[in-house]
């Protein structure tokens, strides 16, 4: 099989930055080639255009076009005919693309198109109790109702997004997944008392309410240590910088007791999460996150929050706890006790990387995912 990805992020130094669906896109398609299969992957609003190899995928950079009048229209209509020359060239039976503001909408391929629910604007609007623009609510409206097919990286995600849209589809659930042997338990000894929150600094990842969380957890111990690793952006209520909110949220005489590193490169990440004594990651509002499975791989105890999608990554008292981000005295409460409790924090580990590899281990999903897009193909 030839499977192709349409997408606006991939990890890649060439590339501009990307985030959790870039990392689930990159861990799919490095587990397609070893199962023997072909993979491309489009890359759109990229600096350049440029095609290369990457670990045996074919990795087309599109640079990102600048029209007068109705660029929504005719940059769909230029990804649409560019696609559709190497769908025919190459010999793609099936193409994939993410729900994120349907960019999909518009476009007609020539070969079944998969929509992976990710989680649309719509999806993240209705968690975050916030209005959604009219514009990119038809766009995904219109691009779910064009696919021949749709996936779902967890239950929670594909029920929502189901009820949001009205829609009547059957929605396959696939988990994102995870290279066990890239994520494993580091050489590098956990520092006491280091906690890490990795990811996008923004609001609906529970980055605010954890500013409320440590000032509860620093007022017991002056040694904790917070580092936020991940990029900053402008908070969507207030229009300002979530790291200043954070700080203003935070006591000042807490301030020396975080760090702020930014975006960091994977290999850095890794490092970052073997030096953590415990992860911590409040978020309002996932699909199924892959920074809680690569954690989980690297046999780190967690506090998590409990929403949704929680329950079909975590078990609550096993890999770590699962706690409403409100909560922040319970919240903070779980944290001292994994910081303080070496044994605990280690059995957690081990078991949240044994729960991982049983569910979410690239090996495991590969099957699944090739087996669902052979039936797209003989449909």
């Amino acid at each position: 099989m030839h499977i192709a990805f349409l997408t606006p992020e991939y990890p890649h130094k060439d590339l501009k930055g990307s985030a959790g669906l870039g990392s689930s896109i990159k861990n799919l398609a490095a587990s397609l080639i070893q199962a023997g299969e072909r993979v491309t992957v489009f890359v759109y609003s990229q600096a350049e255009d440029r095609e290369f190899e990457d670990q045996g995928i074919k990795i087309h950079s599109i640079a990102k076009r600048k029209y007068k009048l109705a660029g929504w229209y005719l940059h769909r209509k230029f990804l649409q005919r560019y696609i559709n020359k190497f769908i025919l060239l190459e010999g793609i039976n099936v193409l994939e693309a993410p729900d994120w503001t349907g960019i999909t909408a518009l476009m007609r391929f020539k070969c079944p198109l998969v929509i992976r629910l990710h989680g649309t604007d719509a999806y993240f609007c209705h968690l975050e109790q916030r209005t959604q623009k009219t514009k990119n609510r038809w766009f995904e409206q219109l691009a779910l109702k064009n696919a021949d097919h749709i996936l779902a990286v967890s239950a929670f995600t594909a029920k929502l997004t189901k009820e949001i849209f009205g829609l009547k589809k059957e929605i396959q659930v696939i988990p994102n997944s995870i290279d066990t042997e890239l994520f494993k338990p580091s050489k590098v000894e956990a520092e006491a008392h280091r906690i890490l929150y990795f990811g996008t600094l923004i609001r609906k990842k529970g980055v605010l309410e954890l500013a409320k969380i440590c000032n509860l957890l620093f007022q017991k111990t002056k040694a904790v240590k917070l580092i936020l690793a991940g990029k900053d952006t402008i908070d969507v209520l207030v229009n300002r910088s979530t790291k200043t909110l954070f700080l203003e949220q935070l006591q000042a005489e807490y301030h020396s007791q975080v760090q702020f590193v930014g975006v960091l490169p994977y290999a850095e990440i890794e490092h970052e999460l073997a030096r953590a004594s415990v992860v911590v990651l409040p978020s309002f509002a996932e699909a199924l996150p892959m920074t809680w499975i690569e954690a989980m791989a690297m046999e780190k105890a967690l506090v998590t929050s409990d929403i949704g999608w929680a329950n079909e990554v975590m078990i609550d008292g096993e890999t770590g706890y699962t706690v409403n981000p409100k909560e922040h005295q319970q919240f903070a409460n779980s944290i001292q006790e994994l910081l303080e409790n070496s044994k605990l924090r280690l059995k957690m580990g081990k078991k949240a990387r044994a729960h991982l590899k049983l569910n979410f281990a690239t090996e495991v999903v590969v099957e699944q995912n090739v087996a669902f897009y052979k039936t797209v193909i003989n449909e």
